[in-house]
Order: structure tokens, then sequence, then C-alpha cells
């Protein structure tokens, strides 16, 4: 009897079932649009100057043109106080645009010195050296250190940290007068016109120190670049409040301020305003 056959039973692998993903068509974003080189305010300043130049500059033509039909003397004198007129201004323009251009060079610089091309950080660390008094030394420095991270930290602690520590002793120097001042006007409104003027000055005195020459528009781009550069300096909050209450905690300072809370308030904003200036000048990375 033969036995029975006995077939293997082979089971069927379950495999998961598919997942079913939704398919989301996403529309095509247009391309943001260019940025414009120059907006409505530049555009607007400019106009009004190629207009009133313009004019000008027809009004004294005609005007040189019917002196000489007068007389030649009359002539001549005309010509030289409208050419004498005229450099003044074209000198004002040519200074504001050199000290707009090194505001931008300090930009670049900042970007070469921050980047990771080695050439680049070395030709940068050059090209801020030549124009201070330690060049002499700091050039020959420079071109023995083969490692660009080393150039970088010897602008930092070297030239850098001397402008800072200049730019903070202003800064507590305008601190003071800044005491000085508001105990000595007769109202809020002059106190606060003061501490205006006197934290424009400091900027501009910080920018002297760092080897500008900002005129009236130069000043607004630093006044910028200085609001700007303050959110990098706000780690020295600190330091800026205890030399606040050092400068307060003076009792002579304490005699001339009295209560008055916005004394050292003053004080600590003008600190604080020196290290965001000497930011905004300076090129190496803080």
């Amino acid at each position: 009897m033969n036995a029975p056959k006995i077939t293997p039973r082979i089971e069927a692998e379950e495999l998961p079932a598919p997942r079913l993903e939704a398919v989301i068509d996403l529309p095509d974003l247009p391309d943001p649009a260019p940025k414009r080189p120059w907006g409505m305010p530049a555009l607007v300043a400019t106009g009004a100057s190629v207009l009133v130049l313009g004019l000008a500059g027809i009004e004294t033509g005609n005007l040189v043109a019917d002196e000489f039909a007068r007389s030649a003397a009359l002539g001549w004198t005309t010509v030289g106080v409208a050419a004498s007129g005229f450099s003044l201004i074209a000198a004002g323009i040519l200074r504001e645009a050199a000290s707009l251009g090194a505001l931008r060079s300090v930009d670049r610089l900042r970007v070469d010195l921050a980047g990771t091309d080695a050439r680049l950080i070395v030709r940068a660390a050059r090209s801020w050296v030549r124009t201070l008094p330690e060049a002499p030394t700091l050039l020959p420095a420079i071109a023995a250190i083969n490692d660009p991270d080393a150039v970088v930290t010897l602008l930092r602690a070297g030239p850098a940290a001397s402008l800072r520590g200049k730019s903070e002793a202003l800064g507590r120097t305008a601190a003071l007068q800044a005491i000085a001042g508001i105990a000595a006007m007769p109202s809020p409104g002059l106190a606060a016109i003061y501490i205006a003027w006197r934290g424009l000055r400091l900027i501009r005195q910080v920018a002297a120190l760092h080897g500008f020459r900002p005129g009236w528009f130069a000043t607004l781009a630093l006044v910028r670049r200085t609001a700007l550069s303050a959110a990098t300096v706000a780690g020295s909050e600190m330091a800026a409040n205890a030399a606040a209450h050092a400068l307060v905690s003076n009792p002579l300072l304490q005699h001339l301020a009295g209560d008055m809370a916005g004394a050292g308030v003053a004080a600590r904003r003008m600190i604080v305003l020196a290290r965001a200036a000497d930011a905004a000048c300076s090129p190496v990375p803080q």
C-alpha cells in the first residue's frame, strides 16, 4: 500500500499595504524681483540736485554773458566768483562721495576677513593695515604668517583692540560730559537735545579715530550702521552698566546729577554707543 503523497503548504508572504501619499502640485513661484540700486529718496535727492545745479549753471552763464556785454572786467570778475563757488560745491560733493566710498570699503574688507579664502583675507588685512600708523610693523608680521586665521587673530588682538580701547575712552569722556550736561540743563527738552548732539559728536569722533572724515550724508550713513552694529555689542551691556555705575558713584558727579535717573542712563548709552560706533567703523570681525 502506497503512502499518501503529502504536498507542502506554501503560505503567501504578506506584503505591506502600499502607502498612499498625497501628491501636491506646488505652483511655480516667480523669481524675486531684482533689487533696484537706487531707492525713491536717492532718486528724488539726485533729481533735485540736478535741477538746482543745472538751473544755477544756466543762470550763471546768462549772468556772465550780460556782464561781459557791459565790460570785460565785470565779466571776468563774475567768471571768477562763479568758478570759485562751483568749485567749492564740487569739492564738497567729492568729499561726501569719498566718505561714503570709505564706509563701503569697510564692509567689503569685513566680508573678506570673515570669509574662508586665504588670499582675500591676507589682501584685506594688508589693505586695512596700510591705513594705520602701525603699518611698518604689522605688514612684515602679516607677510610672515601663513595661516589666515592667525592673521585675523593678529588684527583682532593688535590694532583692533587698540582702537576699541581708544573708542571706549572717548565713550567714557562723553558719559562724563552727558552727566554734567544733564545736570546743567534747565529743562528736559534741552537735555535731550544736548544728549543727541553729544552722541552724534561721539560717533564722528570714533569715525575720525578710524581715519574717516564723514560729512553730512556720510554721518547719516554712519549713524545707521552704528544702530545696526549695536546688536553685536549687546553682550557688553553688563560692562557698560558697571562703567556707568562707576562714573555716577563719583561724589562730585553725584552732587552734580543729584537723584536724576537719566544721568546713569545717558552715561551707559554713551559707552555702548562708542562700542557700537567702533564695531561699525572697524573691518575686523568681533
